[in-house]
């Protein structure tokens, strides 16, 4: 069997994408908590190894689509640095890895939420996403999940309105994320065989529809203020000034001087709102501002 070096490894199980997962599970624990403890370690651990883990199945899974696009021919399994099986075996030590630390620290329903995640994003979107462009939507429900898992394993109820709303902040922020992508890589995943919302819709209406989900996103976050257990109007100004802010900034980039929306720019501001968002409501959380 090849050695596989710690930075391919990375590569495979999506390191920047499982922290980010990562990081959403512990806003939802720290937002119920309103302090940190040494069992969100744990928390850290179990979910990144899940993450990771569906990361590798989802390499495993799309390798010969992989090895046909520029933006994902270079990753370990279609560029050779790493075996199909050698994928394979790392995807489901760090599946049961994850959901057993889970598991053990947290109970069953942080544990099964972690695995629904996964049958969800492998067998459910990863499968959808070649027949519909517009499996982004449904798939959105695997960014929404980590919070909840965060929540219950702070000790939260499952359905209780404050993270049902930012699971809900979650979801329809990456719908836009992901169709930015379709508008910069669209012919790539064509060409691989892949249906996209650019083979529907003409460029300026796909414009137009990212411009319409960012408005939603941005309306979502404002309603989150108003489902807190102690309402501060001092932080539901914050974040309606936030959302002016990135509505405005988006709305330069989509409709400005230049022909086409700036991926870059866009793709960053729409990220960055995001994470200053999820920011916001730990500090929040932590201070009680």
């Amino acid at each position: 069997m090849k050695s596989i070096s710690l930075n391919t490894l990375l590569v495979l199980v999506k390191h920047k994408v499982s922290v980010a997962v990562t990081f959403t599970a512990i806003t939802g624990y720290l937002i119920y908590t309103g302090s940190f403890d040494f069992r969100i370690l744990f928390l850290v651990i179990g979910v990144y190894m899940l993450a990771g883990g569906s990361s590798a199945l989802n390499e495993f899974q799309e390798r010969k689509y992989d090895a046909l696009m520029p933006r994902t021919k270079d990753r370990p399994i279609p560029s050779g640095k790493m075996s199909s099986l050698q994928a394979l075996i790392v995807s489901i030590l760090f599946i049961i890895t994850g959901s057993f630390v889970l598991y053990i620290n947290f109970g069953i329903i942080p544990a099964s939420l972690g695995l629904f995640n996964v049958i969800w994003y492998n067998l459910i979107y990863t499968n959808l996403k070649r027949i519909t462009a517009f499996a982004v939507v449904p798939g959105s429900l695997v960014g929404a999940v980590p919070a909840f898992i965060g929540w219950t394993a702070a000790g939260g109820y499952l359905f209780e309105s404050t993270i049902v709303f930012i699971a809900f902040f979650m979801f329809i922020w990456q719908i836009p994320h992901f169709w930015l992508l379709m508008l910069k890589y669209g012919k790539e995943y064509e060409a691989a065989g892949f249906p996209t919302i650019n083979q529907s819709v003409s460029k300026v209406n796909l414009r137009i529809i990212i411009f319409s989900w960012v408005i939603a996103t941005s309306f979502s976050s404002l309603i989150i203020p108003l489902f807190l257990v102690n309402l501060s109007w001092l932080f539901f100004s914050a974040v309606f000034v936030l959302n002016i802010l990135f509505v405005g900034v988006f709305t330069k980039l989509a409709f400005g001087d230049i022909a086409e929306i700036n991926f870059k720019k866009s793709f960053i501001s729409i990220n960055v709102y995001m994470l200053l968002f999820m920011v916001m409501l730990i500090i929040y959380h932590l201070y009680s501002i």
